[in-house]
């Protein structure tokens, strides 16, 4: 496809981006930690600590690792934590043992997490403290070698620390124990900083992060990351909003998870890499607590999903907030609802920008101009150094305006997946296109537009029905919180139209949402059934899980 996309580029942007300076993270972060050593570089409860202290830290992590694990360059070492000071500290530490870092859900069943395990080989298993259950109920087949404990209040002064624990620990109370093989963090770092480290040689092509994804569509399977893949999707990042940040001065909340590839690329390396102070909240579902962690911080960035933004704007405080320093926000990981970012900007006076990546392009794909002044409905431009195609059920490469699946190529593309040729074949081709599965279309100034995810489009006799466009119509309705749109099985039509509603006012009928969408979409698209529930199934980001949702009513719709 040409690049038409690149006559709508910001000034200053560059159409590709120069060789990376660094060849691994760990060097990224190293140049960082040299220029900004005296700034803050992380910050959670009103606790911050200084680029000088994380290269510190790290290293000792590091060290640790080395001498008493035994790990070497390319070990697995699995990181089980929400998110909190040590987790940026740990997980470079492992970088820098020259470690093939795999993220984790701390609220991972016990068979999620041994698959996990099991697939990645994992050698240290870095856990949080009121994950350790999970851990016990491990088969001990699937126990790594070495398990390090982590508290809330590790990497915090040291009264500070020892308060939090000890609240953590009353909450906790009855739960599981740690193992007397385990070691705990705060030993860990206490006794690294007496150990020699030796820093081995980290090459771009060395595997960063086995980074688990698709496990709402089926068995997880691991993309693998390179140091390389990273580092290019940060400068390209940072290529796109240069002229737009300050150098050591912004101040990125990060609600999201780091062990999510949206977080830990855009919001832990990228900004790292630019100076900033990544201010890390724990449990962003705790809103009293978030609103209040907002109230003190001066924020200039903020990145999340879209069920995050409409949570925090419906809660009350929130729009008492100082939004002077907001900058910019951004939105991924699912469809950005209009009637959502018309409040958004309402309420903080800044523009709810989306835009587009995936797990296996480490993520970055597309982002939109941080100069534009209202909410777009597009997922943004391609950053430098990408190309991407959008082609036809029978591979024809379509043209402006046509829909067809998205396909992206670049140096942000992972390596393949781990353990899994075959996989690996079907979504990147001989010629490095990556194929997405996402449905979408291009405009003719270069703009991108998700239509779908293609496994959720919903075929009605024999037209294509994108349940983003259904559900964006329904949320607009005044009486309705969130909304879902699923395909269930007709024996006229092939497929039709489920609708789940969650309620904002209790008295909401069938027959109001009905005849709503009547008003406003064309026949085949009306639901032709409507289920209410007290809230949708969601991923930890927030993603609405499809598949929850079809198997609790799709399927139940076709029971006699």
């Amino acid at each position: 496809m040409d690049k038409i996309w690149l006559a709508s580029y910001p000034p200053g942007v560059p159409e590709t981006i120069a060789p990376p300076r660094h060849q691994s993270l760990v060097e990224l972060v190293d140049a960082a930690c040299r220029e900004f050593h005296d700034r803050p570089a992380l910050g959670n409860f009103g606790t911050q600590i200084d680029y000088t202290t994380l290269a510190r830290r790290s290293r000792d992590v590091a060290a640790y690792l080395q001498a008493v694990c035994g790990v070497e360059p390319g070990d697995r070492i699995a990181l089980m934590m929400p998110n909190m000071l040590a987790y940026p500290v740990v997980l470079l530490g492992a970088l820098r043992a020259g470690a093939t870092v795999v993220n984790t859900n701390p609220l991972y069943t016990s068979a999620e997490l041994a698959h996990m395990l099991e697939d990645a080989g994992v050698k240290v298993l870095i856990v949080f403290a009121q994950a350790l259950h999970t851990v016990a109920a491990l088969p001990h087949v699937h126990r790594p070698a070495h398990l390090i404990v982590a508290s809330l209040g590790d990497c915090m002064p040291r009264w500070k620390g020892c308060l939090f624990n000890a609240l953590a620990g009353r909450r906790a109370a009855g739960r599981t124990a740690a193992p007397a093989s385990s070691v705990k963090l705060s030993t860990a770092l206490a006794h690294g900083a007496g150990l020699d480290f030796i820093a081995p040689t980290i090459s771009a092509d060395k595997i960063a992060f086995l980074q688990y994804t698709g496990g709402t569509t089926g068995r997880p399977k691991a993309a693998m990351l390179s140091h390389g893949n990273i580092v290019a999707n940060v400068t390209q990042v940072s290529a796109w909003f240069h002229d737009h940040t300050e150098r050591g001065h912004e101040v990125v909340i990060t609600a999201l998870p780091l062990y999510h590839i949206y977080a830990l690329t855009t919001n832990c390396f990228a900004t790292l890499a630019a100076g900033g102070l990544v201010y890390l909240i724990t449990d962003p579902r705790d809103l009293k607590r978030f609103v209040k962690e907002l109230s003190r911080v001066p924020f200039t960035t903020m990145t999340g999903v879209n069920t995050l933004f409409s949570a925090l704007l419906d809660h009350p405080d929130f729009a008492q907030l100082d939004f002077s320093r907001l900058k910019f926000t951004s939105a991924g990981g699912m469809a950005v609802q209009r009637v959502v970012a018309e409040r958004w900007q309402a309420v903080t006076g800044c523009v709810l920008a989306e835009g587009y990546g995936l797990t296996e392009a480490s993520p970055v794909v597309t982002v939109n101009r941080h100069d534009v002044d209202t909410f777009t409905g597009s997922i943004g431009l391609p950053v430098p150094s990408t190309e991407i195609a959008i082609i036809d059920e029978d591979g024809r490469e379509l043209g402006v305006e046509e829909a067809g699946e998205l396909l992206v190529r670049g140096p942000q593309i992972m390596q393949g997946y781990w353990n899994d040729d075959s996989e690996t074949t079907r979504v990147l081709d001989a010629d490095g296109w990556l194929h997405t599965g996402d449905i979408a279309r291009i405009d003719s100034a270069g703009y991108l537009y998700l239509v779908d995810r293609k496994k959720d489009v919903i075929v009605v006799s024999g037209f294509n029905v994108y349940p983003t466009e259904i559900e964006d119509v329904v949320v607009a309705h005044p009486g309705v919180r969130e909304a879902a749109a699923i395909g269930e099985a007709d024996t006229h039509s092939g497929e039709s139209v489920c609708l789940v509603v969650v309620r904002a006012d209790p008295t909401l009928t069938e027959e109001d949402v009905v005849r709503w969408c009547r008003e406003r979409l064309t026949g085949y698209k009306i639901p032709r059934r409507v289920a209410f529930a007290d809230a949708l199934p969601k991923s930890p980001v927030g993603k609405i899980l499809k598949r929850d949702l079809r198997e609790r009513y799709a399927e139940k719709a076709l029971a006699p």
